[in-house]
């Protein structure tokens, strides 16, 4: 499992990845997505997922649709036309960051 010191600084990027590769979502699927496509390895909790899906909504990467299952309301969360783009700008910064750290971590050759 991730330290979750990891997780949260990139959440963000995690959860509007799944939401360009996977359309409209509601929180607790996210959750499943990720831990789904991780083989369990990240686990986001509600704890984190809601505070991040709200502060996305605020800067105006997510539009937000209401509709009632099973007589409660449930929130869905999708890109907007500038999430599409922030979501394409933050997966390249994570890869650029990933492959510096992967450089660090590689064993020194004499």
């Amino acid at each position: 499992m991730v330290n979750k010191s990891l997780l949260k600084g990139t959440l963000s990027t995690l959860v509007l990845k799944q939401l360009a590769d996977n359309g409209q979502m509601y929180g607790y699927e996210i959750i499943q997505k990720i831990k789904a496509a991780t083989a369990h390895q990240l686990k986001v909790t509600e704890g984190a997922l809601y505070p991040s899906l709200h502060k996305l909504e605020e800067q105006g990467l997510l539009t937000v649709e209401r509709r009632e299952v099973s007589g409660r309301t449930r929130k869905y969360y999708a890109l907007s036309a500038k999430g599409k783009k922030a979501s394409q700008e933050q997966q390249q910064q994570l890869q650029a960051f990933l492959n510096s750290v992967q450089t660090l971590l590689q064993p020194k050759t004499n």
